[in-house]
């Protein structure tokens, strides 16, 4: 009995991310009030039943896709910052923030953050999302090195791509969309 119940375990810590990127995919194409449990299933491939076993219901699976959503963006950072050319505090910031660019091209990670802010009055959400702005913070100035001012304007800028991104500025016409864009460039 103790081996099935190993295997049972592992097959469960197998599952977990699995799990978790299909959360993170169906909440970011539906946000949390948009998307149940059987859609999160349906997505990993498996029963409403299992994700019950797995999580304790919607809002730790929005909480896991969130925590899985970070430690992308965070990972993406840190590749950012290995492969920056100038290691001055600015050059890892803006080396960091090209490689940003670059993950939210995948519009579930941007999404997921969007609508995490949209529910941030749930407890768990906004602690989740509270917890990653702190990671991304904390890594972008511990690594860089930069001051204050500058990690600021970092995750200032971040919140801005956010936005030319949701709303589709890139290359609309108009003064003020120049004004917002200015120097700011997604890949496509």
């Amino acid at each position: 009995m103790s081996a099935t119940r190993s295997s049972i375990l592992s097959t469960a810590d197998a599952r977990r991310p699995v799990v978790a990127a299909a959360a993170l995919a169906a909440f970011a194409r539906s946000g949390y009030h948009g998307t149940t449990v059987a859609d999160v299933a349906r997505e990993a491939k498996i029963s409403p039943a299992y994700v019950f076993k797995l999580y304790s219901g919607k809002e730790a699976l929005f909480v896991v896709a969130l925590e899985a959503c970070f430690d992308a963006i965070v990972s993406a950072l840190e590749e950012g910052a290995d492969a920056a050319a100038d290691t001055s505090p600015e050059g890892v910031l803006d080396a960091m923030g090209d490689a940003y660019a670059h993950l939210i091209s995948d519009r579930k990670l941007l999404m997921l953050q969007v609508h995490a802010q949209s529910v941030a009055e749930i407890p768990a959400i906004g602690e989740a999302l509270r917890a990653g702005l702190e990671r991304v913070t904390t890594f972008a100035k511990t690594r860089s090195r930069a001051g204050d001012d500058d990690v600021q304007r970092f995750i200032a800028y971040g919140q801005l791509c956010h936005l030319i991104v949701t709303t589709q500025l890139d290359g609309r016409p108009g003064d003020w969309v120049a004004l917002l864009t200015r120097g700011i460039t997604h890949p496509d």
